[in-house]
Formats: C-alpha cells, sequence, structure tokens
C-alpha cells in the first residue's frame, strides 16, 4: 500500500478517475429512478420477485416482473460499465508509471476508450452474473444465501485481475477471465490477502470520520457533518485510487516475475501470500 501511494502521490490526478466514476455511477442511478418510480405497482412487483423469485404464482413471468428484470440488469451493466470504464483509465496510468513514464488523464481515458468494446463486453458478462447471483439470493434459504455469497466471493477472486489484463495486455473479456483464473490457481490468497489489507487500512481511516460525523450530528454541527461527509469521499477515493494501482502492479508482477518501477518484489510476494509457482 506504501508503494502504491508513492505512486499516487507522483500523479494526484488519478484521483480523478474515482471520482468521475462515482458522479456518472449517480447519474447512472438517476436515470433509472425515473422509469423505475413511473412503473405501476412497483412496490408490489418488487415484493413478489423476493418472496417468489421471478415467477408469479402460477409459475410463469408477468409483465411487470418481466420489465422489472430487464431494468434491473440494464442497471446493472451500466454500472459496471461505468466502474471498470474509469478503472481501466486509472489502470492504464498506473502502468505508464510503472514504467518510467508520466501519465495524464486523458492518457487514461484514450487507452480505456480504446478497450471500449471489450470493456462492455466484461461490463455485460460481470452484469448477468451478478443479476444471476441476486436472483438465486432471494429465492433462497439462509443456507443458500451463505452458498450464493461464498459464489459471490469466488467470483469476485477469480476476477480480480480481469481489468489489468483487458487494457494492458488487451484480451478479450473470456479471455482476461481465464487468465485471471489460471493466475490465481497458481498464487491462490493474493487478491484475498491485499483486499483484505487495505480494507481493514480504510476501515481503521474511518472511524476518526465517524466520530466526527457522531459528534456533528449530536451537536447539531452542519460545519462538522459536512467535514465528515467529505472525509468519508476523500478516503474512498484514495482506497479506489490505491486498489486500481495494486491490480496493476500486481498483474504486471505475476505476469513477468520482476516488481514494476516503484514496487519492491518483496512486498508484492507478501501480498500473494506465498512463493510463486
Amino acid at each position: 500500500m506504501r508503494a502504491s501511494w508513492d505512486v499516487l502521490k507522483q500523479d494526484k490526478e488519478l484521483l480523478l478517475f474515482p471520482l468521475l466514476s462515482g458522479v456518472c455511477c449517480v447519474l447512472v442511478l438517476a436515470s433509472f429512478a425515473g422509469p423505475i418510480l413511473a412503473m405501476t405497482d412497483w412496490q408490489a412487483a418488487s415484493e413478489a420477485v423476493v418472496a417468489q423469485g421471478v415467477p408469479g404464482s402460477d409459475g410463469r413471468i408477468t409483465g411487470t416482473q418481466a420489465w422489472h428484470m430487464l431494468t434491473l440488469f440494464l442497471f446493472y451493466c451500466t454500472n459496471y460499465f461505468v466502474i471498470i470504464f474509469f478503472n481501466a483509465g486509472l489502470i492504464a496510468c498506473a502502468q505508464i508509471r510503472m514504467e518510467g513514464g508520466d501519465p495524464t488523464v486523458s492518457d487514461g481515458l484514450r487507452a480505456a476508450w480504446a478497450r471500449l468494446p471489450a470493456i462492455a463486453g466484461w461490463a455485460v458478462l460481470a452484469g448477468t452474473v451478478g443479476m444471476l447471483l441476486r436472483l438465486i439470493e432471494q429465492r433462497s434459504n439462509l443456507v443458500g444465501k451463505i452458498v450464493v455469497g461464498l459464489l459471490g466471493m469466488a467470483w469476485s477472486l477469480t476476477s480480480f485481475l480481469v481489468v489489468p489484463i483487458l487494457v494492458i495486455d488487451n484480451e478479450s473479456p473470456v479471455g482476461a477471465l481465464q487468465r485471471s483464473a489460471a493466475m490465481l490457481k497458481k498464487t491462490w490468497g493474493e487478491q484475498l490477502i491485499g483486499n483484505f489489507s487495505f480494507g481493514l487500512i480504510f476501515m481503521l481511516l474511518a472511524l476518526p470520520g465517524i466520530l466526527v460525523l457522531v459528534v456533528g450530528v449530536t451537536a447539531q454541527s452542519v460545519t462538522l457533518i459536512v467535514f465528515a461527509v467529505l472525509y468519508f469521499i476523500g478516503i474512498a477515493l484514495a482506497q479506489a485510487a490505491l486498489q486500481g494501482i495494486f491490480q496493476a502492479a500486481l498483474y504486471l508482477y505475476m505476469r513477468d516475475g520482476e516488481a514494476p518501477e516503484g514496487f519492491e518484489a518483496a512486498a508484492l510476494q507478501a501480498s500473494i501470500g506465498h512463493g510463486r509457482h
């Protein structure tokens, strides 16, 4: 994380990628909110899907439920596309920096745009898996929900390196997933340890913000509340940027067997958790 931070300090503009991603995700949500709220009996349809899964009581899909599924699927895909696109730009910039260059935001956006078909394909694939897991979870009992949760975790781990592979090596979505899974089999543990470490650190960093927010709400201080919100936004942007840099560095290390510029092999080896095979 310290090495990722050193990269971020050299290119603070990388924070713009998660910022733009967050803004666009809000816009996507807003664009879907209108049609969703305009649907007649939307609440009843949602409750029916949660209670029964997708089919109606006669085992057939009603028009409202089909519209609900289609809208949800489109939202998943669009949201995934936005997140993946800006993450791809961030990773492209991180690669340029680790190869000795001096990246700009426009460099990252151009790289992401050049991979647009692959990014869109991966967004649809990831959205489909996310949608299926959600529907299965809604129809499952407690044990089923646990199983679906484990499947979701396995999917997240297996696909962790997909975006760096898409961006850096211009692979197809399916090919990138296969390579990501193959690397995972050889170095089991890197994603879990890396994600847990980053998540734990930023969870601790969030504690002061929580304290300020509680004090602000208790004292009814708008200044403290605004400060806490801005603090949370800041650490969220930093975490997203550092995570993207880490993904790029880890992939380059696993692919080439050498630590990229700014990173130590020992540190990347520690994030993997054991020797490379």
